[in-house]
């Protein structure tokens, strides 16, 4: 049964299921932080493992289900393997949540207040 609402028709099952694998992927605190990285522009994975603070074998394995899925992509170059992110429409939602967490997490400004003035 599908319907709608605002406007929208509600996606189908298939949709709803490949969404959910993707956001299951990069439910991983490592993955994201790959895509954090990867959505700033492309990196080989010795240079990723370093920015991430994760082994090579571990960073590697990540990669590997993260192309496997479809959200990055991989060529060579020379005796290296360049990784990045082909989609930008996932580039767009992994900047969006990880920027409003950030954005959150910040204590906000305080507000500019002139000081009281005393006697003078």
């Amino acid at each position: 049964m599908t319907g709608t609402t605002g406007g929208f028709e509600d996606p189908s099952a298939e949709v709803l299921a490949e969404a959910a694998a993707a956001f299951g992927l990069l439910a991983s605190s490592a993955r994201l932080h790959l895509m954090w990285a990867l959505s700033q522009g492309e990196c080989d994975v010795t240079h990723l493992a370093d920015r991430v603070g994760g082994a090579l074998p571990a960073v590697s394995q990540h990669l590997a289900k993260l192309k496997l899925a479809g959200l990055v992509r991989s060529r060579r170059e020379g005796r290296r393997q360049v990784y990045y992110v082909d989609d930008p429409d996932i580039v767009t939602v992994v900047r969006v949540m990880v920027g409003q967490l950030t954005a959150r997490s910040r204590p906000a400004l305080a507000p500019v207040r002139e000081g009281h003035r005393t006697g003078g």
